[in-house]
């Protein structure tokens, strides 16, 4: 097996950015949204909220919502022929 050199966060300066305006922010609609099961999101992190974070491998990818973990969401999708379950926290999530 390969050995791995760095964490998860390594060359994500850009994709883990926030803007400007939204830097320091917490958006509590984020925080609380709700989703259904069968429903389609989008994986877009918030870096200023680490847990329930994806590896950045799948950020901008689309996924649907498969169960609700307790303040998660287990979302489904296709990672070249093979699904993935992720477990995912809804400030990482957008409706689609």
């Amino acid at each position: 097996m390969v050995k791995r050199i760095g964490t998860a966060r390594r060359k994500t300066r850009q994709k883990l950015s926030r803007s400007a305006k939204d830097k320091g922010r917490l958006f509590i609609t984020a925080y609380m949204q709700e989703f259904k099961v069968g429903e389609r999101v989008v994986l877009k992190a918030d870096s200023s909220h680490q847990k329930g974070m994806y590896f950045p491998r799948y950020h901008g990818k689309s996924a649907i919502v498969k169960a609700k973990q307790g303040k998660c969401y287990v979302v489904v999708m296709k990672d070249g022929k093979k699904d993935k379950d992720l477990i995912v926290h809804p400030v990482h999530l957008k409706k689609v």
